[in-house]
């Protein structure tokens, strides 16, 4: 099944992208797009795509918005060019274990209810070794509102029980909750909970993003944002009205990419 790859980048993320870049070559499934949308100037992230060679490649969708919107409104430009019927996402400075997309696609393949799939995400750490954690949930299917329940419960720290930002989404899921929420740092965390809310998930046993930990990542950056607790409330107000609505099934399958 066709997959489209999404990654909103910025410049002083560029320098990652090679390695985005080869851990998609790397992957046991082949049936996939990147889309790689520009957030701001263009130029430097080009420059690098062209000089790794992804450029090149047929399958790599190079666009560029022209100003800076930041994290959810570039990924869903991004989602607004998809047309597979699966969306996977993979932030600039992150990685794709090699067996990801494989694992992925067929954990949704054999739930056809399931919105989204996701997988344990180890810390990439600066000198390469990778960081294993114990996740509070069980494999196998993620009833609808588990993960919202679980999250909601672990106040006032609000830890996700999944890393948010290697989940693979039916693009029509996607659509249905209006893409990745606009919020400040939350766009992962509001999104996930949203599907919690309306659908369920399947949670993979087995490792599928490698969440690379440098200095100049967002969540290592100081804020002087003050809106943290409303967009909580935010989150969980949304998330309570989709409960009460039925269940979202959406379609099992959708139309591969046309050629040409």
């Amino acid at each position: 099944m066709q997959v489209d790859v999404v990654t909103a980048v910025h410049d002083p993320y560029a320098v990652f992208l090679p390695f985005a870049w080869q851990s998609l070559r790397q992957q046991s499934h082949s049936a996939w797009t990147w889309l790689v949308q520009i957030d701001g100037p263009p130029q430097a992230v080009i420059d690098v795509l062209r000089a790794c060679g992804a450029a090149d490649d047929e399958r790599v969708l190079i666009s560029a918005h022209g100003t800076t919107e930041g994290p959810a409104i570039t990924r869903n430009v991004a989602l607004g060019r998809a047309t597979a019927p699966l969306v996977q996402n993979v932030d600039a400075d992150d990685e794709l274990e090699p067996g990801a997309l494989s694992l992925l696609v067929g954990a949704l393949t054999g739930h056809p209810s399931a919105g989204f799939a996701v997988g344990h995400a180890r810390d990439l750490l600066p000198d390469g070794y990778l960081q294993d954690h114990a996740l509070p949930v069980p494999a196998g299917v993620l009833r609808r509102g588990v993960l919202l329940d679980r999250w909601t419960a672990d106040a006032p720290r609000h830890r996700l029980p999944v890393h948010p930002a290697g989940v693979m989404w039916r693009r029509s899921l996607l659509l249905a909750l209006g893409g990745w929420s606009a919020l400040h740092g939350m766009e992962d965390t509001g999104l996930l909970m949203a599907a919690s809310a309306a659908t369920d998930g399947v949670l993979i046993d087995a490792p599928t993003l490698r969440y690379r930990r440098h200095g100049a990542q967002g969540s290592q950056q100081a804020s002087k944002f003050r809106g943290g607790g409303q967009q909580i409330d935010f989150v969980r107000e949304r998330a309570a009205i989709l409960r009460t609505l039925p269940a979202w099934t959406g379609e099992s399958a959708a139309p591969s990419r046309q050629p040409g």
